[in-house]
């Protein structure tokens, strides 16, 4: 596994007591060490875990090993069967979805999957989304509507592909139809925040009647480096621009842009993805439940008040 930079002090700890174990097996005066060791790894995973910085936990939600969109959709549902293609250009990797059973509930899951090694993640485009990935996305959610399936969106993208290619096959517009698609669909949607979730490749799939993110995610208009870039003229900004920025999940509850923080296992999803899904599967069952309930007219009305609120200020 990868060692993030603040976790170092954590896995010499872990070699020591591994090593300790190992040479001492069944000696009980070693034992007691090894027990005052690992109280002390406790508290020192506590206090380091509990005091990140906003980069730390970006890098949290960087983790090679962090549960992604696939690992998700295959966990928190019973069945999944994946969909492709747009009808229109052709399949976009950087989106898997499909119908999905979640608790006994039937919906459509769509999500932002970035690979994990190099071969993969060339193939997703490193969650990148083309035109084509949204108009997947928008197709599913459609078939979502006329079969009355809620929709369970997946955000974990740096951002749409801004290559060439994806401008002359109508990149804004793609993003701006799904936002105005998704504004009015007739259907309940979750929308959870899973790892990155950058500027319009993340608002393109990210309307819905509840937000919630993991807790190490982040959602922002821009990831740090490009803020620093801009801002500072400097990439070397980043760790200013990241707390600059408030895109961590407790900033976007205050500011109304989240509802709902979903907790990750001490240190991050990728040290117990199965908590992780476990966690993020009982939010959704709980939101599906609210949802279903409410009559389309008024869930719609909620959706619009709910966006129309962001973005208050107050002039001092």
């Amino acid at each position: 596994m990868d060692i993030l930079q603040h976790e170092k002090q954590i896995h010499e700890y872990i070699k020591t007591i591994e090593h300790l174990k190992k040479q001492n097996q069944d000696n009980p005066i070693f034992n007691v060490e090894i027990r005052k060791l690992e109280q002390k790894l406790e508290k020192l995973k506590q206090k380091v875990y509990t005091e990140l910085t906003p980069w730390q936990r970006i890098m949290i939600c960087r983790h090679p090993s962090r549960p992604h969109a696939l690992d998700f959709a295959k966990n928190i549902s019973e069945k999944f069967v994946e969909l492709s293609g747009d009808r229109n250009f052709g399949d976009d990797p950087a989106i898997i979805g499909g119908l999905a059973t979640i608790g006994g509930v039937n919906c459509i899951i769509i999500g932002q999957e970035k690979g994990y090694d190099t071969e993969s993640r060339v193939k997703r485009n490193f969650g990148m989304l083309n035109p084509e990935g949204f108009r997947k996305a928008l197709r599913l959610m459609k078939m979502a509507e006329k079969f009355h399936l809620p929709v369970v969106s997946l955000l974990d993208t740096p951002g749409a592909y801004p290559g060439l290619e994806a401008e002359e096959r109508g990149q804004g517009w793609a993003i701006a139809e799904n936002l105005r698609a998704m504004a009015g669909l007739k259907t309940p949607i979750i929308v959870v925040v899973i790892g990155e979730g950058c500027s319009g490749g993340a608002l393109g799939m990210g309307v819905g009647d509840v937000i919630a993110m993991l807790e190490h995610a982040y959602y922002s208009v821009i990831s740090p480096e490009g803020c620093a870039s801009i801002l500072w003229k400097d990439v070397s900004k980043n760790v200013e621009a990241a707390s600059a920025l408030k895109l961590n999940a407790e900033n976007l509850i205050e500011l109304k842009v989240v509802d709902a923080v979903i907790p990750e296992p001490l240190g991050g999803a990728h040290h117990n993805p199965q908590q992780a899904y476990i966690n993020v599967k009982r939010f959704v069952q709980e939101q599906l439940q609210i949802l279903k309930r409410i009559p389309d007219h008024i869930l719609l009305e909620q959706r619009y008040l709910k966006f129309r609120q962001m973005g208050q200020y107050t002039e001092v």
